[in-house]
């Protein structure tokens, strides 16, 4: 009887890593489109999302907690809920990066960046490789939680690359410091939404296999 309310709590976890990774999916999409179409409010509809993303993490925290405290976990339970536990830390930084530029969307006040760095193509592969990790984490699918470490190196050329560009854009006219910092900054959170994304892959590897990169 015990077993089968834990099996029910563990459940209820899932589901809730599955709608906090969904609220980050939204945010990097909404942000996404912002970019598109030049949305300097965008701020105003994402800021509420950022803060039900924290909500989250407490709520799910405190139901990691409970399930520690009250039920005796066998070793893969404890992976699963340790894993839980690491992945809503990144999944709350992945809230707040998306608020980031929102905000800094804000500051361009609707000038077209498209043509300037692949925000665009970040912007899709950061909702891709999000998507892909919760989904890892759920199906407990380690070979799409190895291949979510591989697409994560493409976030990174895209930076790199969106440097170059700045640097040159600079270079040529360096009235444009202000906006190019603003898109480079743009384009670190990305690449940090990315990286956090990774390390929700890392935490479904040892989930099931009890192994992680930095033990």
């Amino acid at each position: 009887m015990m077993r089968s309310r834990f099996d029910e709590e563990l459940l209820m976890l899932n589901k809730e890593l599955i709608e906090m990774g969904a609220l980050c999916e939204d945010a990097i999409e909404l942000v996404a489109k912002a970019l598109e179409t030049n949305d300097a409010d965008i701020y105003k509809v994402v800021r509420p999302i950022s803060v039900e993303i924290d909500h989250k993490e407490r709520d799910i925290e405190s139901r990691c907690m409970k399930l520690l405290l009250q039920q005796q976990p066998v070793a893969r339970d404890l992976r699963q809920i340790s894993a839980a536990l690491k992945m809503i830390t990144d999944m709350e930084r992945i809230g707040d990066q998306a608020e980031d530029i929102a905000e800094i969307i804000g500051y361009l006040k609707g000038e077209n960046l498209n043509s300037s760095v692949p925000v665009q193509e970040m912007a899709r592969a950061a909702i891709k490789i999000v998507t892909e990790s919760i989904d890892a984490y759920v199906n407990k699918d380690i070979v799409l939680a190895e291949a979510i470490l591989k697409e994560d190196d493409i976030i990174d050329e895209y930076f790199m690359e969106s440097k170059r560009r700045l640097i040159k854009m600079v270079a040529e006219n360096p009235a444009t410091g202000e906006y190019a910092l603003d898109l480079l900054m743009i384009t670190k959170y990305f690449e940090r939404i990315g990286d956090h994304a990774t390390n929700i892959a890392e935490w479904v590897i040892f989930s099931v296999t009890g192994e992680h990169e930095d033990a």
